[in-house]
């Protein structure tokens, strides 16, 4: 067992010397306990003439403390130390045993001490050895008493010690190299968790994806920094709960939603965490970082804790803000190479072909004849259309930003867009206080309202209220202008291209709408998101609703 000490983690090693200053510590309680014991009974000793006792403890004694002290001070070379001080014991032990009559004097118990040692610290072979010594010893004194007349069973009394010291030796020596063998792969298990633990802590501070790592009940248990700062919570305490701040309630509700239904492993979410008072002095840069959005992709994972009482899930958090922009400015590199050529090769054949059927259908009668020249004419408007678009995009209209009062621009548009559609009165319900003012070019706002209201119309139920316009904001925060239908929602899954040029899934669309209308709040100082938002909204019957999602216009602050 000790021949691999050097071969055992310092731990281990550690474990050895603190059992051998143990050792030295009972050695001199002993050695203290034997002259307490002569001072109380030495009136026989002296009567017989047996004075060796009282110099054989005081020199344990002595010897005890200097072990104790060079253990203490000098941790090298074990092995020497050991056996030095076993070999003392056993001399001091045997010497006091001669000197108190052997068996009778009762001191032959003393020997269990360095043996039980000697099997704890030292391989069985030198344990068995020491114990082997002592028993020989033993006999030889007890056939030395019987061949000076002594008793005859002496030498049975001494053959059973021996046994029983061999006995103890062996079972102490395969307990220790147990313990010492649990005690190594306990230490070296350690060492593999505190490694990976530093790796694991390593990854996660320079992943640039967010990992939080949360409970059944909402707790967050951890996160790395990515994470702290999409959410906002850098610098805050790591345990809270997920709920707590009004501006993670989008994340609790897909948490939520997860947990009720496990298919539901991703969403896309809109975090605005500066725009929380509760999040407000959590980080010194909470001013001046109060009006960012976080548009994360997230995805939910549970922990394989099977067994272990416990509850982890771990949340996924994907900045998508980078990636929507890269793989427009992809799709933009492409289309710019091609808008200088737009205007003559396909412009003017339009305009040809356009022509040509407004005159064909002066001549044509045949129904047949008049609904394919339809087909054509409408199919020539939506190309002309979608290289007007395309040919805006290449123009960076420069916006006419004064205030602008949001109540009654949009009563103004809202008449006319139900008039112009012919809407029944009250499918489109707009509400803004008064006083709401914002800085936007006004023939912007209305073609970026004009664009959300026809998508909404295409998925509206039709019914009384079925698409809202509102307007949320107070002192501490953004205006902003929600446009909201009743419709199932967007997925997930197409909210991830919703705004990339020529993404579509309408057969009529050309892709560019929600691009253009985009842009058109970028050259405002504003911002166009598509955001899931999970509170209550009022029904017409009174009756609450839970809302899938909505658009949601962040206007400039108002110059003052």
């Amino acid at each position: 067992m000790f021949s691999r000490l050097q071969a055992l983690s310092a731990a281990s090693r550690d474990t050895f010397w603190r059992s051998l200053q143990t050792l030295n510590v009972t050695r001199v309680v002993i050695a203290v306990v034997l002259l307490v014991y002569l001072s109380f009974d030495n009136r026989g000793l002296r009567a017989a003439g047996q004075f060796v006792y009282v110099e054989l403890c005081m020199l344990y004694v002595a010897l005890a403390v200097a072990f104790a002290g060079a253990t203490w001070s000098m941790r090298k070379h074990f092995l020497a130390q050991l056996l030095v001080q076993i070999a003392c014991d056993l001399t001091v032990i045997s010497l006091l045993y001669l000197d108190g009559g052997g068996l009778r004097s009762g001191l032959a118990i003393l020997y269990l001490f360095p043996l039980a040692g000697m099997a704890i610290l030292a391989p069985l072979l030198l344990a068995l050895f020491s114990a082997s010594l002592v028993t020989l010893f033993m006999l030889a004194e007890s056939t030395w008493q019987i061949l000076d007349g002594g008793d005859n069973s002496m030498v049975l009394q001494a053959g059973l010690f021996g046994a029983a010291f061999l006995a103890t030796v062996l079972l102490v020596n395969r307990m220790a190299a147990q313990l010492i063998g649990q005690e190594e792969l306990a230490a070296r298990r350690g060492i593999e968790i505190g490694v990976q633990q530093a790796v694991n802590r390593l990854v996660m501070s320079h992943m640039s994806d967010g990992i939080v790592v949360l409970g059944e009940d909402g707790w967050v248990h951890a996160g790395n920094p990515a994470a702290q700062q999409m959410l906002g919570v850098a610098g805050a305490a790591s345990d809270f709960r997920l709920g707590a701040a009004p501006a993670l309630q989008p994340l609790a509700q897909a948490y939520a939603d997860w947990r009720a239904d496990p298919s539901q492993a991703s969403a896309f979410l809109t975090i605005k965490p500066y725009t929380d008072p509760a999040l407000q002095g959590v980080t010194a840069a909470w001013s001046a970082r109060r009006d960012l959005a976080s548009h994360l992709k997230v995805r939910f994972a549970a922990v394989d804790t099977a067994g272990l009482d416990v509850e982890r899930s771990v949340i996924f958090l994907q900045d998508v803000t980078g990636i929507e922009n890269q793989a427009q400015e992809l799709k933009l590199a492409s289309m710019g190479r091609l808008t200088a050529s737009i205007a003559h090769e396909v412009r003017n054949p339009l305009s040809a072909i356009g022509h040509a059927t407004s005159l064909l259908a002066e001549d044509l009668e045949q129904p047949v004849h008049v609904r394919l020249l339809k087909i054509v004419a409408d199919n020539v408007a939506r190309v002309n259309r979608m290289v007007e678009d395309i040919l805006q995009l290449s123009r960076k209209v420069q916006p006419h930003s004064e205030p602008l009062a949001l109540a009654g621009f949009l009563a103004e548009l809202t008449a006319e867009f139900q008039e112009t559609h012919g809407l029944a009165p009250g499918i489109v319900q707009a509400g803004c206080a008064d006083g709401a003012t914002v800085r936007f070019d006004g023939l912007h706002l209305r073609e970026v309202v004009l664009n959300l209201l026809n998508n909404a119309v295409r998925y509206a139920s039709g019914a009384p209220a079925s698409i809202r316009l509102f307007v949320v904001g107070d002192k501490g925060r953004r205006i902003e202008l929600h446009v909201q239908d009743d419709g199932p929602g967007i997925s997930p899954e197409v909210r991830a291209h919703l705004f990339e040029p020529f993404y579509t899934t309408s057969s009529k669309g050309t892709g560019l709408g929600l691009y253009l209308a985009r842009e058109l709040c970028l050259n405002n100082e504003a911002m166009l998101d598509y955001e899931y938002r999970f509170d209550a909204a009022p029904a017409a019957d009174g009756a609450e609703r839970r809302s899938s999602g909505r658009f949601v216009v962040t206007f400039a602050r108002p110059a003052r």
